[in-house]
Protein backbone atom coordinates (compact mmCIF):
# COMPACT_ATOMS: atom_id res chain seq x y z
CA UNK A 1 0.00 0.00 0.00
CA UNK A 2 2.88 2.36 0.85
CA UNK A 3 4.47 1.73 -2.56
CA UNK A 4 1.15 2.38 -4.31
CA UNK A 5 0.69 5.62 -2.38
CA UNK A 6 4.23 6.72 -3.23
CA UNK A 7 3.57 5.94 -6.90
CA UNK A 8 0.35 7.98 -6.71
CA UNK A 9 2.12 11.01 -5.22
CA UNK A 10 5.15 10.89 -7.53
CA UNK A 11 3.02 10.42 -10.66
CA UNK A 12 0.79 13.38 -9.82
CA UNK A 13 3.72 15.60 -8.81
CA UNK A 14 5.21 14.92 -12.25
CA UNK A 15 1.80 15.61 -13.80
CA UNK A 16 1.67 18.92 -11.93
CA UNK A 17 5.17 19.79 -13.10
CA UNK A 18 4.22 19.19 -16.74
CA UNK A 19 0.94 21.07 -16.28
CA UNK A 20 2.85 23.99 -14.75
CA UNK A 21 5.20 24.21 -17.73
CA UNK A 22 2.32 24.14 -20.24
CA UNK A 23 0.45 26.74 -18.16
CA UNK A 24 3.39 29.11 -18.24
CA UNK A 25 4.32 28.40 -21.85
CA UNK A 26 0.91 28.28 -23.55
CA UNK A 27 -1.33 29.99 -20.95
CA UNK A 28 -3.69 27.00 -21.03
CA UNK A 29 -3.86 26.11 -17.34
CA UNK A 30 -2.64 22.53 -17.77
CA UNK A 31 -6.06 20.83 -17.79
CA UNK A 32 -5.23 18.87 -20.94
CA UNK A 33 -2.45 17.19 -18.95
CA UNK A 34 -4.20 16.82 -15.58
CA UNK A 35 -7.55 15.30 -16.61
CA UNK A 36 -6.12 12.36 -18.65
CA UNK A 37 -3.51 11.69 -15.94
CA UNK A 38 -6.12 11.53 -13.19
CA UNK A 39 -8.36 9.25 -15.25
CA UNK A 40 -5.37 6.95 -15.74
CA UNK A 41 -4.33 6.96 -12.05
CA UNK A 42 -7.64 6.87 -10.15
CA UNK A 43 -8.72 3.34 -11.24
CA UNK A 44 -5.64 1.92 -9.48
CA UNK A 45 -6.95 3.19 -6.14
CA UNK A 46 -10.72 2.96 -6.42
CA UNK A 47 -13.22 0.88 -8.42
CA UNK A 48 -14.14 2.46 -11.78
CA UNK A 49 -17.31 4.51 -11.53
CA UNK A 50 -19.30 7.18 -13.34
CA UNK A 51 -18.08 9.75 -10.82
CA UNK A 52 -14.36 9.50 -11.67
CA UNK A 53 -14.65 11.71 -14.77
CA UNK A 54 -16.25 14.47 -12.71
CA UNK A 55 -13.62 14.08 -9.98
CA UNK A 56 -10.90 14.43 -12.62
CA UNK A 57 -12.50 17.57 -14.09
CA UNK A 58 -13.18 19.14 -10.68
CA UNK A 59 -9.66 18.43 -9.44
CA UNK A 60 -8.21 19.78 -12.68
CA UNK A 61 -10.11 23.07 -12.29
CA UNK A 62 -8.85 23.39 -8.72
CA UNK A 63 -5.26 22.75 -9.83
CA UNK A 64 -5.62 25.39 -12.54
CA UNK A 65 -6.20 27.99 -9.81
CA UNK A 66 -2.70 27.25 -8.50
CA UNK A 67 -0.85 26.84 -11.81
CA UNK A 68 -2.46 29.87 -13.46
CA UNK A 69 -1.92 32.11 -10.41
CA UNK A 70 1.76 31.15 -10.35
CA UNK A 71 1.98 31.73 -14.09
CA UNK A 72 0.34 35.16 -13.85
CA UNK A 73 2.81 36.18 -11.14
CA UNK A 74 5.72 35.22 -13.39
CA UNK A 75 4.29 36.99 -16.45
CA UNK A 76 3.31 40.06 -14.42
CA UNK A 77 6.94 40.58 -13.48
CA UNK A 78 7.58 41.14 -17.20
CA UNK A 79 4.59 43.48 -17.54
CA UNK A 80 2.85 41.20 -20.03
CA UNK A 81 -0.59 40.68 -18.41
CA UNK A 82 -3.47 42.81 -19.76
CA UNK A 83 -5.53 43.27 -16.60
CA UNK A 84 -8.07 45.46 -18.44
CA UNK A 85 -9.16 42.43 -20.48
CA UNK A 86 -9.36 40.28 -17.35
CA UNK A 87 -11.54 42.84 -15.58
CA UNK A 88 -13.91 43.31 -18.51
CA UNK A 89 -14.25 39.56 -19.19
CA UNK A 90 -14.49 38.40 -15.57
CA UNK A 91 -18.26 38.55 -14.96
CA UNK A 92 -19.07 36.81 -18.26
CA UNK A 93 -16.45 34.13 -17.69
CA UNK A 94 -17.86 33.41 -14.23
CA UNK A 95 -21.45 33.24 -15.52
CA UNK A 96 -20.31 30.87 -18.27
CA UNK A 97 -18.54 28.66 -15.74
CA UNK A 98 -21.76 28.47 -13.75
CA UNK A 99 -23.57 27.23 -16.84
CA UNK A 100 -20.82 24.71 -17.58
CA UNK A 101 -20.88 23.31 -14.05
CA UNK A 102 -24.68 22.96 -14.24
CA UNK A 103 -24.42 21.02 -17.52
CA UNK A 104 -21.62 18.83 -16.11
CA UNK A 105 -23.75 17.99 -13.08
CA UNK A 106 -26.53 16.77 -15.35
CA UNK A 107 -24.41 14.91 -17.91
CA UNK A 108 -23.35 11.27 -17.76
CA UNK A 109 -19.70 10.34 -17.35
CA UNK A 110 -19.69 8.86 -20.85
CA UNK A 111 -21.12 12.07 -22.26
CA UNK A 112 -18.47 14.16 -20.49
CA UNK A 113 -15.75 11.86 -21.82
CA UNK A 114 -16.96 12.36 -25.39
CA UNK A 115 -17.19 16.14 -24.87
CA UNK A 116 -13.65 16.19 -23.49
CA UNK A 117 -12.30 14.08 -26.37
CA UNK A 118 -14.00 16.29 -28.97
CA UNK A 119 -12.78 19.46 -27.28
CA UNK A 120 -9.21 18.18 -27.10
CA UNK A 121 -9.30 17.19 -30.79
CA UNK A 122 -10.59 20.66 -31.69
CA UNK A 123 -7.81 22.38 -29.76
CA UNK A 124 -5.16 20.12 -31.31
CA UNK A 125 -5.85 21.74 -34.70
CA UNK A 126 -4.54 25.06 -33.39
CA UNK A 127 -1.35 23.54 -31.99
CA UNK A 128 -0.65 21.39 -35.07
CA UNK A 129 -1.71 23.89 -37.75
CA UNK A 130 -1.65 27.37 -36.17
CA UNK A 131 -1.28 29.02 -39.59
CA UNK A 132 -4.77 27.79 -40.55
CA UNK A 133 -6.33 29.17 -37.38
CA UNK A 134 -4.45 32.45 -37.04
CA UNK A 135 -3.86 33.49 -40.64
CA UNK A 136 -1.26 36.18 -41.37
CA UNK A 137 -2.98 39.40 -42.39
CA UNK A 138 -6.29 38.35 -40.81
CA UNK A 139 -6.71 41.12 -38.25
CA UNK A 140 -9.57 41.99 -35.91
CA UNK A 141 -10.13 44.31 -32.97
CA UNK A 142 -10.69 42.95 -29.47
CA UNK A 143 -14.42 42.20 -29.13
CA UNK A 144 -16.56 44.66 -27.19
CA UNK A 145 -20.16 44.81 -26.02
CA UNK A 146 -22.26 41.78 -26.94
CA UNK A 147 -19.40 40.09 -28.80
CA UNK A 148 -17.19 40.23 -25.71
CA UNK A 149 -19.98 38.91 -23.48
CA UNK A 150 -20.78 35.98 -25.78
CA UNK A 151 -17.11 35.06 -26.26
CA UNK A 152 -16.31 35.10 -22.54
CA UNK A 153 -19.55 33.29 -21.57
CA UNK A 154 -19.02 30.45 -24.08
CA UNK A 155 -15.34 30.25 -23.17
CA UNK A 156 -16.15 29.92 -19.47
CA UNK A 157 -18.86 27.31 -20.00
CA UNK A 158 -16.91 25.11 -22.41
CA UNK A 159 -13.77 25.26 -20.25
CA UNK A 160 -15.69 24.26 -17.11
CA UNK A 161 -17.08 21.24 -18.97
CA UNK A 162 -13.58 20.12 -20.01
CA UNK A 163 -11.76 20.99 -16.79
CA UNK A 164 -9.39 23.37 -18.61
CA UNK A 165 -8.42 27.01 -18.24
CA UNK A 166 -9.57 28.36 -21.60
CA UNK A 167 -6.11 29.60 -22.49
CA UNK A 168 -5.97 28.39 -26.09
CA UNK A 169 -9.01 30.31 -27.45
CA UNK A 170 -7.89 33.34 -25.45
CA UNK A 171 -4.46 33.23 -27.10
CA UNK A 172 -6.02 32.75 -30.56
CA UNK A 173 -8.38 35.70 -30.03
CA UNK A 174 -5.70 38.07 -28.78
CA UNK A 175 -3.16 37.17 -31.49
CA UNK A 176 -5.81 37.73 -34.18
CA UNK A 177 -6.47 41.11 -32.54
CA UNK A 178 -2.88 42.28 -33.02
CA UNK A 179 -1.59 41.43 -29.54
CA UNK A 180 1.83 39.86 -29.07
CA UNK A 181 2.01 36.13 -28.36
CA UNK A 182 3.72 36.89 -25.04
CA UNK A 183 0.90 39.19 -23.90
CA UNK A 184 -1.71 36.73 -25.15
CA UNK A 185 -0.18 33.83 -23.20
CA UNK A 186 0.24 35.96 -20.07
CA UNK A 187 -3.36 37.20 -20.15
CA UNK A 188 -4.67 33.71 -20.94
CA UNK A 189 -3.13 32.51 -17.68
CA UNK A 190 -5.28 35.09 -15.87
CA UNK A 191 -8.35 33.83 -17.73
CA UNK A 192 -7.48 30.37 -16.43
CA UNK A 193 -7.61 31.64 -12.86
CA UNK A 194 -11.00 33.32 -13.43
CA UNK A 195 -12.37 30.06 -14.86
CA UNK A 196 -10.67 27.67 -12.44
CA UNK A 197 -11.74 29.33 -9.18
CA UNK A 198 -15.54 29.44 -9.66
CA UNK A 199 -15.38 26.10 -11.49
CA UNK A 200 -13.59 24.45 -8.58
CA UNK A 201 -16.08 25.93 -6.11
CA UNK A 202 -18.95 24.56 -8.20
CA UNK A 203 -17.49 21.03 -8.31
CA UNK A 204 -16.63 21.24 -4.60
CA UNK A 205 -20.28 21.67 -3.65
CA UNK A 206 -21.71 19.44 -6.37
CA UNK A 207 -23.63 16.49 -4.89
CA UNK A 208 -22.86 12.94 -5.93
CA UNK A 209 -24.85 9.71 -5.41
CA UNK A 210 -24.26 8.17 -1.99
CA UNK A 211 -23.41 4.89 -3.71
CA UNK A 212 -20.63 6.50 -5.77
CA UNK A 213 -17.18 5.00 -5.22
CA UNK A 214 -14.79 7.93 -4.94
CA UNK A 215 -11.01 8.06 -4.38
CA UNK A 216 -9.86 8.61 -0.78
CA UNK A 217 -9.77 12.28 0.20
CA UNK A 218 -12.43 13.43 -2.27
CA UNK A 219 -14.59 16.39 -1.17
CA UNK A 220 -17.49 17.06 -3.50
CA UNK A 221 -15.84 16.23 -6.82
CA UNK A 222 -12.34 17.44 -5.91
CA UNK A 223 -9.68 14.99 -4.75
CA UNK A 224 -7.60 16.85 -2.17
CA UNK A 225 -4.49 14.56 -2.13
CA UNK A 226 -4.28 14.72 -5.94
CA UNK A 227 -4.78 18.49 -5.86
CA UNK A 228 -1.93 18.94 -3.37
CA UNK A 229 0.45 16.69 -5.32
CA UNK A 230 -0.32 18.38 -8.64
CA UNK A 231 -0.05 21.86 -7.12
CA UNK A 232 3.38 21.12 -5.64
CA UNK A 233 4.69 20.25 -9.10
CA UNK A 234 2.99 23.20 -10.82
CA UNK A 235 4.18 25.83 -8.33
CA UNK A 236 7.81 25.15 -9.19
CA UNK A 237 7.50 24.75 -12.96
CA UNK A 238 4.97 27.42 -14.04
CA UNK A 239 7.66 30.16 -13.88
CA UNK A 240 9.91 27.97 -16.06
CA UNK A 241 7.18 27.75 -18.70
CA UNK A 242 6.61 31.51 -18.48
CA UNK A 243 10.32 32.14 -19.02
CA UNK A 244 10.33 29.80 -22.02
CA UNK A 245 7.38 31.71 -23.50
CA UNK A 246 9.45 34.90 -23.47
CA UNK A 247 12.75 33.40 -24.61
CA UNK A 248 12.00 30.65 -27.15
CA UNK A 249 10.12 30.14 -30.39
CA UNK A 250 7.08 27.98 -29.64
CA UNK A 251 6.48 26.53 -33.11
CA UNK A 252 8.02 23.10 -32.49
CA UNK A 253 6.65 22.95 -28.94
CA UNK A 254 3.15 23.70 -30.22
CA UNK A 255 3.40 20.88 -32.76
CA UNK A 256 4.61 18.46 -30.10
CA UNK A 257 1.78 19.45 -27.76
CA UNK A 258 -0.67 19.10 -30.65
CA UNK A 259 0.44 15.50 -31.23
CA UNK A 260 -0.04 14.84 -27.51
CA UNK A 261 -3.60 16.23 -27.71
CA UNK A 262 -4.45 13.96 -30.65
CA UNK A 263 -3.23 10.93 -28.68
CA UNK A 264 -5.26 12.00 -25.62
CA UNK A 265 -8.36 12.59 -27.74
CA UNK A 266 -8.06 9.17 -29.39
CA UNK A 267 -7.65 7.46 -26.02
CA UNK A 268 -10.68 9.26 -24.59
CA UNK A 269 -12.87 8.41 -27.59
CA UNK A 270 -11.79 4.77 -27.20
CA UNK A 271 -12.64 4.91 -23.49
CA UNK A 272 -16.12 6.22 -24.29
CA UNK A 273 -16.89 3.40 -26.75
Amino acid sequence: MEIELLWFVVTLCITGAIAGITAGLFGNGGGFVVVPALLAVFPFFTPPSEALVKVAIGTSLASIVVSSARSVMAHRAKGAVDFDILRSWSIWLILGVGGGVFIANNTSANGLTVVFAAGVLLYSVYFLFPEFVVRPGLVFDMPTGLGKAVLAFVLGGFSALLGIGGGTPTVITMVMCQRSIQQAVATAAGVGFLIGLPGAIGFLFMKHPESASLPFGTVGFINIPALIAISIGAIFTAPIGAKMAHNFSEKKLKRLFGVYLVIVSSAMFYKAM
